[in-house]
């Protein structure tokens, strides 16, 4: 529960080992245990308290208040009554503990006795003064799981977008969309207002006034010289990453709106500054603003042909990343079938278990094109997957 290595101060001085001695020797055991907790109590000694906390119910329970092994080795007859004395001593410890906002501690004891509500409720009341160490928090908010927006959005708030990029990248979120959606979004506000304040005040030195509703677009077409020198406002490997981030992982919302303003300028940056993607986005933010165009609905047919004709170029060499983002993209458009016109004509080969897009398998069977299944499976020399096709297209399906 706690570091057995971390150094301690002392918390009961002489004079306190002598009164425990002599309320031992004049009162008996319950009454030293009893004085012992007050010292720890009044020490602010609560990972001790908790063990004397044990230790009264041991000494209740008439076994020996030195723990000799594991809690399942005292009688049988003891093991429910010592167990609710843990719980008793980790919920009274912990409660002190959170009411000295000293979290990560409490957290230690509502961890282990599975019971982590108390501590959430602590994290989503508790707002940070300006000189708090937050890292305790992010750690039990992100790491551990229990509030992970609000360790996002301290991250965000008191490290910056670099590191709230770095946190959200290096996690699997593939299990928790929701909170995916939350960090992109947020990542891409945050981006763009950063950017946002940034060109206002490059085109205010140079004597030029925007409107207060002026988008990135519009500022971005006011003054050439804006990136002149391959100039640039943000760091331009942020502003990659967060278009990269919502192109691939947000529905239609204000962080796809935020990223196509992001795109809008990351087009005005100097080539080498753009980056270098693989197909289908080596054209880089031109790339990514016709994919985010297609989520958004403003385009589509021109934008989905796009990325058709990138997936069928590659296709010709052996590869079939692009077909297998083209795919993805007809998926977002809500156009399944030809999503999976597409996976027949680009992927009916591959393992369903190696793509980033639904492979011909599941397409066809969401849409109950067995033909489709067979085939796919025949190319992969697949026999059994072929002939449960053929004859699952035969049989009715059950009702």
């Amino acid at each position: 529960m706690f570091d057995p290595d971390e150094a301690q101060a002392p918390t009961i001085d002489a004079a306190g080992y002598e009164r425990l001695q002599a309320a031992l020797a004049g009162r008996g055991a319950a009454a030293a245990v009893d004085e012992l907790i007050a010292e720890l109590r009044a020490a602010e000694d609560f990972q001790n308290l908790f063990y004397a906390l044990l230790m009264k119910k041991r000494v209740e329970l008439g076994v020996s208040p030195v723990p000799t092994g594991a809690a399942s080795e005292l009688p049988a007859h003891t093991h429910e009554a010592y167990e609710d004395a843990i719980r008793d001593a980790g919920r009274h410890v912990g409660g002190l503990l959170l009411a000295r906002k000293e979290y990560a501690k409490a957290w230690a004891f509502y961890r282990m006795l599975g019971e982590p509500e108390p501590v959430r409720e602590a994290l989503e009341a508790f707002n940070p003064g300006p000189d708090d160490d937050v890292y305790p928090i992010i750690e039990i908010a992100w790491q551990n799981g229990l509030l992970p927006k609000k360790g996002f959005d301290l991250v965000l708030d008191r490290h910056g977008i670099c590191s709230a990029i770095t946190m959200v990248s290096g996690s699997d979120l593939s299990t928790n969309p929701d909170l995916r959606e939350y960090c992109v979004t947020n990542l891409a506000k945050a981006l763009h207002a950063q950017l946002a304040e940034r060109i206002r005040t490059d085109l205010a030195g140079r004597n030029t006034t925007v409107g207060p509703h002026a988008t990135i677009a519009e500022m971005v077409e006011v003054d050439p010289a804006l990136f002149a020198d391959d100039a640039y406002h943000i760091d331009t490997s942020h502003l990659s990453s967060v278009v990269q981030m919502t192109a691939m992982n947000l529905p239609m919302g204000e962080g796809v709106q935020f990223a196509r303003e992001l795109c809008a300028y990351g087009r005005k940056l100097a080539p080498n500054l753009q980056g270098s993607n693989d197909a289908p986005f080596d054209e880089n933010y031109d790339d990514f603003l016709a994919y985010l165009n297609v989520i958004a609905g403003e385009n589509v047919d021109a934008n989905l042909a796009r990325f058709e004709a990138k997936a069928a170029r590659e296709a010709d060499v052996g590869a079939t990343y692009a077909a297998q983002v083209y795919i993805n993209l007809l998926l977002k458009a809500n156009r399944p079938a030809d999503a999976l016109a597409a996976a027949k004509r680009f992927l009916m080969a591959e393992d369903d278990r190696n793509l980033i897009c639904p492979g011909v398998n599941e397409l066809a069977r969401k849409a109950g094109d067995f033909a489709a299944l067979a085939d796919a499976a025949k190319a992969r020399n697949d026999a059994v997957g072929y002939l449960a096709s053929l004859i699952a297209a035969r049989v009715e399906p059950p009702a």
